[in-house]
């Protein structure tokens, strides 16, 4: 077994195993635990009594954060010509069409979020196999498909997020930064779960939220009370 660190030691029972924790709880608890000398993301994990493999048990959604999310989002605007002046007011880092889709072919993805307009998708269609693995392929249900460019930009620019079950009832993401305030950190937390709470499936059965874990970059998990979220 490998020994702790100085900073380890520090934090090491600070988190009580089986404890349930506040939202605003865990929000200071997880920025006094980590000690990377980087700004480490904050994660959330919320296990779902739900069997993603049933179509009408999938959950799926957009969150606009209230806080941001405490990094730099790089956004490609794939847009016909009378879009691209609005797609870069509004902050998309790269605007184009054409030109991106070749750079794409050449196996440039250095984005992480690409927005585009219904009339462009058969130009994209054949590069979904680069995109598709790396999640950036544009998704109507995600927003990322809209005949409003510059106002899906904007949003993903001030803290917009997609998120979605995984193939076992996890959805895993990231709600900000660790230099955020815990204020902050909390408030991203209670709104992302309202919105998976509202978006339970008519058809799951029994206990829906099963439980929410905070951590950073290398932290361990903090479990939360989910009764603590409203």
């Amino acid at each position: 077994m490998s020994k702790l660190t100085k900073n380890q030691k520090a934090v090491a029972g600070k988190v009580e195993d089986g404890k349930l924790y506040s939202v605003d709880e865990a929000a200071a608890l997880v920025k006094e635990i980590t000690t990377t000398k980087f700004d480490a993301s904050v994660d959330i994990d919320v296990r779902l009594g739900v069997d993603p493999r049933k179509a009408n048990q999938m959950v799926r959604g957009v969150v606009s954060l209230p806080n941001g999310t405490g990094k730099v989002t790089r956004v490609l605007a794939l847009c016909t010509p009378d879009q691209e002046a609005a797609a870069k007011e509004a902050g998309a880092d790269y605007v184009g069409l054409d030109e991106y889709i070749e750079k794409i072919k050449g196996g440039w993805t250095d984005v992480d979020v690409i927005i585009t307009m219904p009339s462009c998708m058969g130009k994209i269609g054949p590069i979904g196999r680069i995109l598709g693995p790396r999640g950036l392929m544009p998704n109507p249900k995600s927003g990322t498909v809209t005949m409003d460019v510059a106002k899906a930009v904007k949003e993903v620019k001030q803290g917009k997020i997609d998120f979605k079950v995984d193939k076992t009832g996890i959805i895993h993401t990231s709600i900000g930064k660790v230099s955020m305030s815990a204020e902050a950190i909390a408030g991203n937390a209670k709104e992302f779960i309202a919105t998976v709470i509202k978006l339970k499936p008519a058809a799951a059965k029994g206990t829906y939220i099963k439980s929410i874990f905070i951590s950073s970059t290398m932290s361990k998990g903090i479990k939360i009370d989910p009764k603590s979220a409203d």
